[in-house]
Protein backbone atom coordinates (compact mmCIF):
# COMPACT_ATOMS: atom_id res chain seq x y z
CA UNK A 1 0.00 0.00 0.00
CA UNK A 2 1.60 3.28 -1.03
CA UNK A 3 0.89 6.16 0.87
CA UNK A 4 -1.24 7.84 -1.79
CA UNK A 5 -3.38 4.95 -1.37
CA UNK A 6 -3.41 5.16 2.32
CA UNK A 7 -5.06 8.76 1.81
CA UNK A 8 -8.09 6.93 -0.37
CA UNK A 9 -8.52 4.23 1.32
CA UNK A 10 -12.19 3.74 1.71
CA UNK A 11 -11.77 3.06 5.72
CA UNK A 12 -9.85 5.85 6.29
CA UNK A 13 -12.63 8.10 7.01
CA UNK A 14 -14.43 5.10 9.67
CA UNK A 15 -11.20 4.80 11.22
CA UNK A 16 -10.45 8.39 11.85
CA UNK A 17 -14.53 8.25 13.61
CA UNK A 18 -13.11 5.48 15.69
CA UNK A 19 -10.05 7.24 16.74
CA UNK A 20 -12.40 10.43 17.66
CA UNK A 21 -14.49 8.02 19.82
CA UNK A 22 -11.40 6.46 21.34
CA UNK A 23 -10.34 9.99 22.18
CA UNK A 24 -12.87 10.79 23.70
CA UNK A 25 -13.37 7.81 25.59
CA UNK A 26 -10.96 8.19 27.32
CA UNK A 27 -11.50 11.61 29.26
CA UNK A 28 -10.06 13.98 26.19
CA UNK A 29 -11.81 16.32 24.22
CA UNK A 30 -11.27 15.54 20.48
CA UNK A 31 -11.94 18.90 19.33
CA UNK A 32 -9.15 20.34 21.22
CA UNK A 33 -7.05 22.61 19.20
CA UNK A 34 -4.07 19.82 19.38
CA UNK A 35 -6.25 16.40 18.94
CA UNK A 36 -8.40 17.96 15.86
CA UNK A 37 -6.32 16.09 13.15
CA UNK A 38 -5.29 13.34 15.53
CA UNK A 39 -7.83 10.87 14.71
CA UNK A 40 -6.52 11.26 11.04
CA UNK A 41 -3.21 10.99 11.21
CA UNK A 42 -3.36 7.84 13.78
CA UNK A 43 -5.94 6.65 10.84
CA UNK A 44 -3.36 7.02 8.44
CA UNK A 45 -0.62 5.26 10.40
CA UNK A 46 -2.01 2.57 11.09
CA UNK A 47 -3.10 2.01 7.46
CA UNK A 48 0.71 2.38 6.82
CA UNK A 49 1.27 0.50 10.02
CA UNK A 50 -0.54 -2.88 8.77
CA UNK A 51 -0.07 -2.47 5.04
CA UNK A 52 1.12 -5.76 4.46
CA UNK A 53 -1.91 -7.29 4.50
CA UNK A 54 -2.53 -5.70 1.03
CA UNK A 55 0.87 -7.10 -0.05
CA UNK A 56 1.95 -10.79 -1.16
CA UNK A 57 5.38 -11.51 -0.46
CA UNK A 58 5.30 -14.38 -2.57
CA UNK A 59 4.72 -12.41 -5.82
CA UNK A 60 7.80 -10.24 -4.53
CA UNK A 61 10.37 -13.09 -4.46
CA UNK A 62 9.08 -14.18 -7.38
CA UNK A 63 9.53 -10.88 -9.50
CA UNK A 64 13.21 -11.44 -8.85
CA UNK A 65 14.09 -15.16 -9.26
CA UNK A 66 17.14 -15.55 -11.63
CA UNK A 67 18.12 -19.19 -12.61
CA UNK A 68 21.93 -19.45 -11.06
CA UNK A 69 24.04 -22.31 -10.14
CA UNK A 70 25.39 -20.96 -6.82
CA UNK A 71 25.11 -23.47 -3.89
CA UNK A 72 26.11 -21.82 -0.76
CA UNK A 73 25.07 -20.16 1.76
CA UNK A 74 23.58 -16.44 1.27
CA UNK A 75 23.18 -14.30 4.08
CA UNK A 76 21.14 -10.89 4.65
CA UNK A 77 21.15 -9.82 8.26
CA UNK A 78 20.66 -6.68 10.22
CA UNK A 79 16.96 -6.26 8.66
CA UNK A 80 15.41 -3.33 10.54
CA UNK A 81 11.81 -3.96 11.04
CA UNK A 82 9.26 -2.42 13.06
CA UNK A 83 5.75 -4.45 13.81
CA UNK A 84 2.31 -3.93 15.99
CA UNK A 85 2.28 -6.85 18.65
CA UNK A 86 -1.40 -8.07 18.10
CA UNK A 87 -1.88 -8.61 21.92
CA UNK A 88 -1.45 -4.72 22.58
CA UNK A 89 -1.23 -2.72 19.29
CA UNK A 90 1.99 -1.55 20.86
CA UNK A 91 5.40 -1.82 18.63
CA UNK A 92 8.04 -4.58 18.74
CA UNK A 93 10.98 -3.75 16.78
CA UNK A 94 14.42 -5.07 15.98
CA UNK A 95 16.29 -6.96 13.45
CA UNK A 96 15.82 -10.10 11.07
CA UNK A 97 18.71 -12.50 10.19
CA UNK A 98 18.34 -14.63 6.90
CA UNK A 99 19.78 -17.19 4.99
CA UNK A 100 19.15 -19.69 2.36
CA UNK A 101 21.15 -22.02 0.19
CA UNK A 102 20.19 -21.68 -3.24
CA UNK A 103 18.66 -24.93 -5.38
CA UNK A 104 18.88 -23.66 -8.60
CA UNK A 105 17.48 -20.03 -8.27
CA UNK A 106 18.24 -16.71 -6.21
CA UNK A 107 16.37 -14.27 -5.70
CA UNK A 108 16.94 -9.79 -5.82
CA UNK A 109 19.20 -9.07 -1.91
CA UNK A 110 16.58 -6.62 -1.85
CA UNK A 111 13.29 -8.77 -2.27
CA UNK A 112 14.37 -10.57 1.10
CA UNK A 113 14.21 -7.23 3.22
CA UNK A 114 10.99 -6.43 1.34
CA UNK A 115 9.64 -10.06 2.93
CA UNK A 116 10.54 -9.38 6.15
CA UNK A 117 8.58 -5.42 5.50
CA UNK A 118 5.55 -7.32 4.57
CA UNK A 119 5.20 -9.96 7.42
CA UNK A 120 5.87 -6.89 9.55
CA UNK A 121 3.31 -4.77 8.41
CA UNK A 122 0.69 -6.57 10.05
CA UNK A 123 -0.55 -6.98 13.78
CA UNK A 124 1.80 -9.81 14.23
CA UNK A 125 3.42 -12.25 17.43
CA UNK A 126 7.79 -12.39 16.50
CA UNK A 127 6.96 -16.33 16.51
CA UNK A 128 4.46 -16.45 13.88
CA UNK A 129 6.71 -13.82 11.58
CA UNK A 130 9.75 -15.99 11.89
CA UNK A 131 7.67 -18.90 10.60
CA UNK A 132 5.97 -17.22 7.61
CA UNK A 133 9.10 -15.76 6.48
CA UNK A 134 10.80 -18.89 6.33
CA UNK A 135 8.05 -20.72 4.49
CA UNK A 136 7.78 -17.59 2.14
CA UNK A 137 11.21 -18.18 0.84
CA UNK A 138 11.38 -22.00 1.30
CA UNK A 139 8.25 -22.27 -1.00
CA UNK A 140 8.98 -19.39 -3.33
CA UNK A 141 12.51 -20.49 -4.04
CA UNK A 142 12.77 -24.31 -3.05
CA UNK A 143 16.44 -24.39 -1.25
CA UNK A 144 18.19 -26.69 0.30
CA UNK A 145 17.56 -24.67 3.78
CA UNK A 146 16.36 -21.88 4.92
CA UNK A 147 16.95 -19.99 8.57
CA UNK A 148 15.29 -17.06 10.24
CA UNK A 149 16.74 -15.45 13.17
CA UNK A 150 14.32 -12.72 14.74
CA UNK A 151 15.77 -10.31 17.70
CA UNK A 152 13.36 -8.26 18.91
CA UNK A 153 12.19 -5.45 21.96
CA UNK A 154 8.81 -5.64 22.51
CA UNK A 155 6.99 -2.02 23.85
CA UNK A 156 4.15 -3.87 25.37
CA UNK A 157 6.73 -5.23 27.87
CA UNK A 158 8.58 -2.02 28.27
CA UNK A 159 5.75 0.18 28.25
CA UNK A 160 3.26 -1.62 30.67
CA UNK A 161 3.00 -5.26 32.45
CA UNK A 162 6.67 -6.34 33.36
CA UNK A 163 8.04 -2.62 32.52
CA UNK A 164 11.43 -4.42 31.49
CA UNK A 165 13.37 -2.46 29.69
CA UNK A 166 16.54 -4.06 28.14
CA UNK A 167 14.78 -7.33 27.24
CA UNK A 168 15.45 -8.92 23.88
CA UNK A 169 13.37 -11.57 22.25
CA UNK A 170 15.09 -14.19 20.26
CA UNK A 171 12.84 -16.74 17.83
CA UNK A 172 14.62 -18.94 15.12
CA UNK A 173 13.11 -21.46 12.49
CA UNK A 174 15.10 -23.53 9.97
CA UNK A 175 14.31 -25.81 7.33
CA UNK A 176 16.50 -28.51 5.36
CA UNK A 177 20.34 -27.95 5.24
CA UNK A 178 20.05 -25.77 8.79
CA UNK A 179 19.00 -29.26 10.16
CA UNK A 180 22.35 -29.86 10.61
CA UNK A 181 23.89 -27.70 13.65
CA UNK A 182 27.07 -27.40 11.59
CA UNK A 183 25.23 -25.26 9.15
CA UNK A 184 22.74 -23.20 11.64
CA UNK A 185 26.82 -22.65 13.68
CA UNK A 186 28.47 -20.84 10.14
CA UNK A 187 24.96 -18.96 9.77
CA UNK A 188 24.97 -17.99 13.58
CA UNK A 189 29.00 -17.33 13.49
CA UNK A 190 28.27 -15.35 10.41
CA UNK A 191 25.59 -13.00 11.67
CA UNK A 192 27.45 -12.72 14.63
CA UNK A 193 30.47 -11.13 13.69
Amino acid sequence: MLENEIITSPVLGELQSHYKQIINLLGEDSEREGLIKTPERVAKAMLHLTKGYSMNPYEILQSAMFKEEYSQMVVVKDIDFFSLCEHHMLPFYGKAHIAYIPNGYITGLSKIARVVDIFSHRLQVQERMTLQIKQCIQETLNPLGVMVVIEAKHMCMQMRGVEKQNSVTTTSDFTGAFNQAKTREEFMYLINR
